[in-house]
């Protein structure tokens, strides 16, 4: 038996250092060092050992030993036959894995040697019981310091690295526990920090993979209150998805192909990139260093510090070291990207990198990123930590964006403009995204939760600080027109049976890749924004900056956000308020109306536990008799006829607020029970709930109180605000879903849109409207489907007419014709149409060099891809360098053909990654399951590559759940129900088990009970309204 064994000088502290390199012959016996004696002086005849000498000195410490190892020479050699190693300072070591043979390596250890074997342990199996059966690691070695030695080979596609880990023990054990995943480790060791007594003589290292497990298990325990150095050095391969340190690549203008490699961590795959403890409470600093080819450039979260020439071919990047932080926001890029830079006005360097042909497209966010680190250094009263902020656009990325501290990474369509080019919608995603990744830098990198069950406090944070802060940096933008939708978002899942509360019990990763989704982003951020309308923004504020400054550098939870929230009693105005003490605020009883809650004591946490302990959001039924206004609060569920009886502890602490016909002062009421009465002044005409939709709550009017704000809407809409408007055509789609109205009522409450002429009720009116007519579509009920459409283009058909074909405008005016006219040319309305194929027809015969208004090139696409010809011609745009900031535009375009054998296409070189990159795959097949002629093509693509799109895009993720719910939330009959239901609890119990196909089914049952109930309700009120 022939097995690689590795050998390897390493300095003694002694005078003599021995290394063997003779390779035994096959047939002699099993080579045995001396049992006893110093190592001799001269080795046995024939051994062919050589001997070096040199010179005392003092031990230098456990990482620069390793690191100064690693960069020694090295011998490989096979050697036959061995069988053991008496000798402790010489140690042999096997890896009992799958493979056929084990693999044995002779590795002389140093001062604390270490003679190990890597083992594949599941639970009682394999050659040795792995000594830990949780999931979540032990907490007795905590990580301290990371030495961390990267070298990624660009060409083989693969990496090497070494890491030295400083911990402290904290209890006695025989087990480090730490993370790995698909790395493999060559050698390992655990030596004692200087001036230990406690040597570990022998450690064994075996691996759990399926919990992504490594244990180094030492042969006598670890002495607590003493720190050690684990260290090991593995190799793996980039990872061909996108999360792990991963390859990227780009295609320059004259096509060559580039390759990159990027990381992307969160939650869970640092370990895929080093062996960590890779939980957010393990916190601690990281010294990183990159080796790279000359021509490359290397990035990190820190700066760096030097550069070393190791051969002509390699250089070694050193970075400085940075804060303490957790294993999720590590990062390293090695590539050949450029950039440009300013200076905040407290000193701190922001660049933008990207490929270098895009440089020129990095000016906006560059400034934009600037702006908003000033603006959050000043909210938060806490400088940024970190001298300098790098804004990296990676060419193949699955999200939107990731915070890593100091190196955030985005998608190029998230951070790169073009001013000639983007529309106005890309402007505001790209800003919004910036400013959600910067206030990372503080709520979730300075402040960290302390697992990933309250990943809202992450999530949901940055989520709302973008409302706060694009307001004051970009107000130009009106962000505020769309924070409203996110909550609607929310609300759509949130009313399933299948949701979660905002802070939910999560252990194995693809439960917490489940977690990043509406509820911890969009929900976080609208009961956020309710609670700052709630405690007022100066509070809020000064609370939010208690919590920062209290738990900078440490992990938190829930309450610990509610206490700091809790226990600030500012001065506002000249309402003054006091810390009592109970703890709680307690407000002026002269207190204005408009600026307090009628309720005085200002229990945060009581309250707050309301909303992010059980899931869902409540329903206020309203009933008015005379002055009186009667409340009751119940959970608002879809798909229930009635509530389980686990439902009927539900209660919220709802901070009601209200305008009425008599008077726009808002009123405010914090109601904590499930009946409520309030007693009006005076008896009022109408009375509207929940003003400008800022509690996550929605209202039904009993008895005539939805005729009231119907008749108010016809007669003089303007009178309550466009988000009040909003809010009413959501709240009223809503009831008809749990049947608390009539369809009819709901389609009567449409008719006042003809003279709407705001963003947010009109893009609400048609995302009400739009999904009953695709349900309708879907089951080819051609007569009333024709004639839902053509009600629906005729609400907004003198909108549309009015439309200038121009990029002139606010952002909210350019944003509403964008979707305007691209809705319209998609409903075939002909004026659109005609304009659009003018527009494609004189851009084609220029072969694209003719400047389309920005807004304008989604409906333009859109018609032009209809024809096979057109079609063609904007695949070949896609893939030219020239329309870079299009490609999103022209997929969305390609998708809609009516072609299945292009949709077919489309789909297969999406998940290949060419063409069309994978990244946008979940994009695309979503846009194929909407159009008419795709969604059979799918639902089937989706079944016979599931294995590859959990591998790609991994399991528990938002692109699989975007997908999941996406390519089936228009299905509405039993038989696609079945067949949904078939397919899924075919898959192994990880898959069957998901959240999202959970929601896929109840929206399915959903959508089939919608249109058995209000079918021929809705055929006989368009024949009635709309003949």
């Amino acid at each position: 038996m022939t097995a690689l064994v590795q050998l390897t000088v390493v300095p003694f502290g002694s005078k003599r250092l021995v290394l063997i390199t003779q390779l035994l012959n096959r047939k002699r016996p099993p080579y045995q060092f001396p049992v006893a004696g110093a190592l001799p002086a001269r080795p046995p005849p024939g051994d062919g050992t050589l001997e070096l000498t040199r010179p005392r000195r003092a031990p230098p410490s456990p990482a620069a030993r390793w690191a100064r190892r690693a960069a020694l020479p090295s011998l490989s050699l096979s050697l036959p036959g061995v069988a053991r190693a008496r000798r402790p300072q010489v140690a042999a070591a096997c890896s009992r894995s799958t493979m056929a043979a084990p693999r044995w390596e002779v590795v002389v250890l140093g001062l604390a040697s270490v003679a190990w074997c890597v083992s594949r342990a599941q639970g009682g199996g394999g050659s040795a019981q792995f000594p830990w059966d949780r999931v979540r690691l032990p907490g007795h070695v905590v990580p301290l310091h990371y030495h961390l030695l990267i070298h990624p080979n660009l060409t083989t596609l693969t990496f090497t690295g070494t890491v030295a880990i400083d911990v402290t023990v904290t209890q006695p054990t025989r087990a480090v526990v730490l993370h790995s995943k698909r790395l493999r480790v060559s050698r390992a060791g655990l030596e004692a920090g200087a001036g230990s007594t406690c040597a570990v003589r022998e450690v064994r290292v075996l691996e759990h993979p399926s919990r992504e497990q490594l244990a180094l298990l030492a042969s006598e325990p670890l002495c607590t209150g003493h720190n050690y150095t684990l260290s090991i050095q593995y190799s793996a391969n980039l990872s061909d998805s996108f999360h792990g340190f991963y390859k990227s690549t780009y295609r320059t203008r004259e096509g060559e192909l580039r390759v990159l490699a990027s990381t992307h961590f969160e939650p869970t795959s640092a370990r895929m990139a080093f062996p960590c403890f890779d939980e957010p409470a393990f916190k601690a600093r990281f010294s990183v260093k990159i080796r790279r080819e000359p021509n490359h450039l290397a990035l990190s979260n820190m700066p760096l510090v030097k550069s070393v020439n190791i051969a002509s071919w390699l250089v070694e990047d050193h970075f400085d070291t940075s804060v303490k932080m957790s294993t999720y926001l590590v990062a390293f890029i090695v590539s050949d990207f450029k950039s440009i830079s300013k200076v905040t006005s407290r000193g701190v360097k922001v660049s933008i990198y990207t490929v270098p042909e895009k440089i020129n497209q990095a000016h906006y966010a560059l400034d934009a990123a600037v702006k908003l680190l000033d603006f959050y250094e000043d909210y938060f009263s806490i400088p940024y930590p970190l001298p300098k902020q790098d804004l990296a656009a990676i060419p193949d990325f699955q999200s939107g964006a990731m915070e890593n501290w100091g190196l955030t990474t985005y998608r190029e369509s998230a951070l790169l403009y073009d001013p000639e080019k983007s529309s106005a919608s890309s402007r505001l995603w790209i800003t919004m995204v910036i400013a959600h990744e910067l206030a990372h830098q503080w709520f979730g990198n300075l402040v960290t939760m302390e697992w990933w069950n309250d990943l809202w406090l992450n999530e949901g944070f940055a989520k709302f600080m973008e409302l706060l802060s694009v307001n004051i940096t970009h107000p130009e933008l009106r962000v505020e027109d769309y924070f409203l939708r996110r909550c609607f978002d929310a609300m759509e899942v949130d009313a399933l049976n299948s949701s979660h509360p905002v802070s939910t019990p999560v252990e194995d990763p693809a439960q917490i890749l489940e977690m990043f989704d509406e509820v911890s982003y969009e929900k976080g951020s609208c009961i956020l924004n309710m609670l700052r309308d709630y405690l007022t923004a100066d509070v809020f504020k000064a609370g939010l900056v208690q919590y920062l400054q209290k738990y900078s550098y440490q992990n938190t939870k829930n309450e610990d956000l509610w206490d700091s929230l809790t226990n600030i009693c500012p001065t506002v105005g000249t309402d003054k308020g006091e810390l009592q003490g109970d703890g709680f605020c307690r407000r002026n009883q002269q207190s204005s109306s408009n600026a307090h809650w009628t309720k005085e004591t200002l229990d945060v946490k009581a309250m707050m536990d309301t909303w992010t302990l059980q899931k869902g959001f409540p329903l206020l039924t309203i009933t008015v008799r005379g002055k009186n206004v009667h409340l009751q609060q119940e959970h608002y569920r879809k798909g229930a006829d009635s509530l389980s009886p686990t439902e009927n502890g539900y209660l919220w602490h709802i901070p009601l607020t209200y305008v009425t016909s008599n008077s726009h002062t808002v009123q405010r009421f914090l109601m904590r029970t499930k009946t409520d009465v309030i007693i009006l002044p005076e008896e009022a005409e109408w009375i509207k709930f929940n003003v400008d939709m800022n509690g996550y709550y929605i209202v039904h009017y009993e008895d005539d109180g939805w005729d009231r704000l119907i008749s108010l809407l016809r007669e003089n809409h303007t009178m309550i605000s466009s988000n009040d408007r909003a809010s009413l055509i959501n709240n009223i789609f809503q009831l008809v879903r749990i049947k608390k109205l009539s369809i009819s009522k709901a389609f009567d409450l449409t008719l006042y849109m003809k003279r709407e002429t705001q963003i947010m009720p009109i893009l609400q009116g048609m995302n009400e409207l739009v999904p009953i007519y695709k349900l309708m579509e879907r089951r080819d009920m051609d007569d009333t489907e024709k004639q839902l459409k053509d009600y629906i283009v005729n609400l907004f058909k003198d909108l549309i007419d009015k439309q200038l074909w121009s990029d002139e405008g606010s952002v909210s005016e350019r944003m509403l014709r964008q979707s305007l006219l691209l809705f319209a040319c998609v409903r075939r309305y002909q004026p659109c149409v005609d304009k659009a194929e003018e527009y494609f027809s004189k851009w084609q015969k220029s072969n694209g060099t003719l400047r389309l208004p920005a807004d304008v090139k989604t409906a333009v696409y859109a018609v032009g891809a209809q024809t096979s010809e057109g079609w063609d011609f904007l695949l070949s745009k896609y893939q030219h360098h020239s329309f870079s900031v299009d490609k999103d535009k022209i997929a969305s375009a390609l998708s809609l053909t009516r072609n299945k054998d292009k949709l077919q296409w489309l789909m297969d070189e999406g998940l290949r990654g060419d063409i069309i990159k994978t990244q946008d795959f979940p994009y695309i097949i979503v846009s194929i399951a909407r159009n008419p002629s795709g969604y059979h093509l799918a639902w089937t693509f989706l079944r016979e590559n599931w294995e590859k799109l959990i591998k790609k895009f991994e399991l528990g993720s938002s692109s699989i759940a975007g997908i999941v719910t996406g390519v089936t939330n228009q299905y509405s009959t039993r038989p696609q129900l079945a067949q949904v239901k078939e397919f899924f609890s075919s898959l192994e119990e990880k898959s069957a088990q998901l959240r999202c196909i959970q929601q896929a089914i109840e929206t399915i049952e959903d959508n089939i009970q919608w249109m058995d109930r209000y079918f021929d309700e809705i055929k006989m009120w368009l024949q009635k309204n709309h003949p």
